[in-house]
């Protein structure tokens, strides 16, 4: 239930506000000075509080300003036997909800509870909310134990709590995003923007427009002014995924960014100030882009403040089984399936598999293999050929017309869920023949 504290010295009127309110179905406490009201505060979870202004300990707008710094979900309004503008300015500029005059304004008491304790509520959703978002993005998700990856997330940790630019940098799927996301949300400015961009997904012209904006009729169908991702991205981070494939044009005007924090829109003339910390991310060699002509230099040095290289899944083989049962969790869920387990084959085969596609791959892998399976159990079956059979798929042409026949086979009996009737009719052969084949390529 609601709770809601008056602080009032007179004990007629606090009665009468208690009365009043409990009616209203409020908890209401009481106390009759601001340390007996510290007192209950220390001990009960409370909304509002109805302060008198002058008491006989202190004074209550001075009061709200030490209430706000310990607990700001909490609304205040203040009471007084007599108005005086200097002291609703200055309760209003401590945060207090309102500031209204006793016995005249009796009748705003109730209306006044409720509308601030909508801001309570509203206030502690938008706590709740940054709670969950922060346990989201905690370095704690970021699952594996191998010393490669532990020694990025002692790097992301230090780094988070600072301004500094970081590069991020690694084969494609290794979890570059993951790390950016963690770093903006366990910094200063968690609670701000984080604007994520692909760099390697627009043209020229309209990678410039989305980080930059631009003034209508730039171009055209520039019809109206339009924000850029920098100052949507103002106060917070601003995440440059495959920094790399950036043209070289757009490389100086980023450079601009990092070394002045001012911009120009696309068609503008007017210089734009923003306060942005710099993420950026590249699968690339930039130390080689640079050496042919691809990257400025300049520029990799003001983005490599502080770089962080992502292992492959490769390098840290004995993390795959705990990323497998954490993904093989998420997808039962995503399909209302129970969690099944792991057969002890099944992660073998994933750890004796090279995984170019890295962690991305094996989350692909993982969500197949939930997919398909029918029983409590993650079983070799349900993996892709090439992991089912490592040594079939890096000694055989894909090219060969029996390597090509292998591989349809295998699809359409992992699609009959081992049918072999049904995959015989789908693939339009006899049984006789299908187990030819199947004894031939050795799939069972």
């Amino acid at each position: 239930m609601n709770k809601v504290l008056i602080i009032d010295d007179e004990e007629k009127l606090r009665q009468l506000l208690i009365r009043v309110i409990s009616l209203e179905g409020f908890t209401v406490l009481e106390a009759d000075s601001l340390i007996a009201a510290s007192k209950v505060l220390d001990k009960e979870s409370v909304d509002v509080i109805l302060c008198d202004v002058k008491l006989p300990d202190g004074n209550g707008v001075d009061f709200l300003k030490e209430i706000k710094s310990k607990f700001p979900t909490i609304e205040i309004i203040l009471l007084t036997a007599y108005g005086n503008i200097p002291d609703g300015v200055q309760a209003m500029r401590n945060g207090a909800f309102d500031y209204i005059i006793k016995g005249d304004d009796n009748d705003k008491i109730i209306p006044l509870l409720n509308r601030a304790l909508d801001k309570v509520q509203l206030a502690k959703k938008v706590e709740q909310l940054q709670k969950q978002v922060g346990e989201i993005y905690s370095f704690d998700t970021i699952i594996g134990e191998s010393p490669l990856i532990r020694q990025s997330i002692t790097l992301a940790k230090k780094v988070a709590s600072t301004d500094t630019t970081v590069l991020l940098t690694g084969e494609t799927g290794t979890g570059k995003e993951i790390f950016a996301q963690a770093i903006h949300h366990n910094s200063t400015r968690g609670n701000k923007s984080f604007v994520a961009v692909n760099c390697s997904s627009f043209s020229k012209e309209l990678l410039e427009s989305e980080l930059f904006g631009h003034k209508a009729g730039a171009f055209t169908g520039a019809v109206k002014d339009k924000k850029g991702l920098f100052e949507e991205a103002h106060g917070g981070t601003i995440f440059l995924d495959e920094v790399g494939e950036m043209p070289a044009e757009l490389q100086a005007r980023l450079l601009r960014v990092l070394e002045a924090g001012e911009f120009i829109k696309v068609g503008d003339t007017k210089t734009l100030k923003v306060n942005v910390r710099i993420i950026a991310a590249t699968n690339r060699d930039l130390q080689k882009e640079i050496q042919v002509g691809h990257f400025r230099s300049d520029l990799f040095y003001r983005l490599s403040v502080f770089q962080i290289v992502l292992p492959s899944l490769r390098e840290r083989i004995k993390d795959i089984p705990a990323l497998a049962t954490h993904f093989t969790t998420v997808f039962a869920a995503k399909t209302n399936k129970a969690v099944p387990s792991l057969q002890k084959e099944y992660v073998m085969a994933l750890q004796q598999y090279n995984w170019p596609g890295n962690i991305r791959e094996l989350k692909n892998v993982i969500e197949r293999s939930v997919i398909l399976e029918n029983e409590k159990e993650l079983t070799t079956t349900t993996l892709p050929f090439n992991l089912q059979h490592p040594a079939d798929a890096k000694t055989s042409s894909s090219f060969e017309l029996s390597f090509v026949e292998k591989q349809h086979i295998q699809k359409v009996l992992q699609h009959t869920n081992g049918n072999k009737t049904e995959a015989a009719r789908l693939l339009g052969i006899g049984l006789t023949t299908l187990y030819r084949k199947i004894e031939e390529y050795q799939l069972q």
